[in-house]
């Protein structure tokens, strides 16, 4: 395997820079977790009973890598998660046999149930994506699959697809003491020692956790029960309003929401890209704008 430095160019780039993958990323958590087995991993094999928001920061530093990183930071990043996921064992509570947390169809829904996250939010947020970039987007993440060991021809490759495949998984879907657990944290979580600063402000994080549950689909909405249902119009709404908000935060300041090396990562990434001709006047979030991209180089006949 070898890794693709995803470029400004390509959607995977536009979707993953756009600031709504924070209400993407929560309920990429919410969601995966009515996956029993994909639960219990989660919830024996690390802290996340302790620190959700440092689980999810965990996340979001692995995707800022997988995107934004250099091919040998990438190849390091997927050969360390894969070991990781090779060392691990789930004890199956519905058979109380141990089990690898490796297995390609728990993998498979990790990966679908975040990257379609990321994908809904954004759209629904306002990021304009025809239908044609949202079959890109995910055709591009089939390569990213690769990285946890997963195989990209076994991995949904379009909208159509990723919903044939959610639909295929919904019998195998229920919610487990965890999973339950699991929401409730993310409503009232414990902030991760970077951001505990921010715990005198916590009961504002509520709204956002709010946000990130009824963004879910319907069908995971009425699983959970945790929250009274409200008109979805106004669900997107304040999508679209936490995104406008949040795109006026300082590239900076956004990016200290990161671990210092996946800041120190982005920092290499301006670097190397300015290096390749862009303009990184407006920082990684500025080269959404195509002309902050190097003029193509004209063919030169053999």
């Amino acid at each position: 395997m070898t890794a693709t430095v995803q470029p400004p160019e390509s959607v995977t780039w536009r979707v993953h820079i756009d600031r709504s993958m924070w209400v993407g990323g929560v309920r990429s958590l919410m969601l995966q977790a009515l996956h029993p087995m994909a639960m219990w991993g989660v919830w024996q094999n690390s802290n996340f009973q302790e620190d959700p928001l440092g689980r999810l920061q965990r996340t979001a530093d692995f995707v800022g890598m997988a995107t934004f990183g250099s091919h040998e930071e990438i190849d390091a990043l997927a050969a360390k998660v894969r070991g990781i996921h090779r060392s691990l064992r789930i004890l199956n509570h519905d058979t109380g046999k141990k089990e690898r947390l490796d297995q390609p169809e728990l993998l498979l829904w990790v990966h679908c149930a975040e990257v379609y996250s990321y994908l809904e939010v954004a759209r629904r947020a306002g990021l304009p994506l025809t239908d044609a970039m949202a079959d890109r987007y995910l055709d591009e993440q089939r390569h990213t699959a690769t990285y946890v060991g997963l195989h990209a021809e076994d991995v949904p490759g379009s909208v159509a697809e990723m919903e044939d495949y959610l639909a295929s998984m919904r019998p195998q879907l229920r919610v487990t003491e965890e999973a339950a657990a699991t929401v409730r944290f993310l409503l009232w979580p414990t902030m991760p020692e970077n951001l505990k600063f921010l715990n005198p402000g916590k009961p504002g994080y509520f709204p956002f956790g709010a946000l990130c549950y009824y963004s879910l689909p319907g069908w995971a909405r009425r699983m959970y029960g945790t929250l009274p249902e409200v008109p979805q119009p106004a669900v997107t709404a304040a999508l679209r309003s936490f995104r406008t908000t949040m795109s006026t935060l300082p590239e900076r300041v956004h990016d200290y929401a990161f671990a210092k090396p996946t800041r120190d990562m982005l920092e290499r990434a301006r670097r190397r890209l300015a290096a390749e001709g862009y303009d990184v006047g407006k920082g990684l979030y500025g080269l959404r704008d195509p002309r902050r991209w190097p003029a193509p180089r004209p063919l030169v006949a053999a």
